[in-house]
């Protein structure tokens, strides 16, 4: 059973509180624009950080995609701790290969791999008060979703009233171009997994309950997940 810390109305993404502070209600451009000029600024292939990847495959790793539906940019990965780049680590679990476990105290998703390894994800998480653990599954996945925001987060900020019908898919989307749903015992619980511009924002609690990751680390995770894949969300 999902355990919520705070607001059991409100799991729909609120990064929207952090995003309003720099660039208006729901907008990234800020984010845009410097994420465009990150493979020129990162061409350092001598640079290696402590976890053992250079600069420049950081770079690539998180490059452009200029053939989605809405070109996505690169990710400055100047703005991300290097020890939140996607990796291929160990992990002991009695999960099965596929699942999906987040650990927000720790600011990661995993996804259990064969033969005791994991690809491991860095994540933004709930902030305090809305953090919550439990199991749940994917329900549905959507490409470049619909953001609707729920009555308690307009209640919080009337600004978003204007998208209480929805907002359609886009890069300023607050779900981004890849969205994993999360349902229990055939609900949706308004959580979900999804695609993150804000590279600043991995390694914080900034959402109201749900997991973001950069976009080029969602698309990885959201193409080798299928429905029906179990989610677990341990204790913070």
């Amino acid at each position: 059973m999902i355990k919520d810390g705070g607001n059991s109305g409100a799991g729909e993404r609120d990064e929207a509180a952090l995003l309003g502070r720099r660039t208006g209600l729901l907008s990234r451009r800020s984010f845009l624009a410097g994420s465009a000029a990150s493979v020129g600024a990162l061409g350092l292939a001598g640079c290696v950080t402590s976890d053992g990847m250079s600069l420049a495959e950081a770079s690539k790793l998180y490059g452009p995609v200029p053939d989605e539906k809405f070109p996505i940019p690169a990710i400055d990965v100047s703005q991300v701790d290097p020890k939140y780049y996607r990796k291929t680590v160990r992990y002991d679990t009695k999960e099965a290969p596929g699942t999906i476990i987040v650990d927000p105290g720790n600011y990661y998703v995993y996804r259990i791999e064969e033969d005791g390894n994991a690809t491991r994800y860095g994540a933004n998480v709930g902030r305090d008060g809305f953090r919550w653990s439990g199991d749940a599954y994917v329900g549905r996945k959507s490409e470049w979703a619909t953001w609707t925001p729920p009555a308690a987060m307009i209640k919080r900020q009337p600004e978003a009233a204007k998208w209480a019908r929805g907002m359609p898919g886009g890069l300023d989307n607050p779900l981004g171009a890849r969205t994993l749903h999360l349902y229990q015992n055939g609900a949706y619980t308004l959580y979900t997994i999804y695609a993150s511009l804000a590279p600043e924002t991995i390694g914080n609690g900034i959402t109201s309950g749900c997991v973001g990751l950069l976009t080029q680390d969602m698309m990885h995770l959201y193409e080798r997940t299928p429905v029906k894949t179990k989610v677990v969300v341990l204790p913070a």
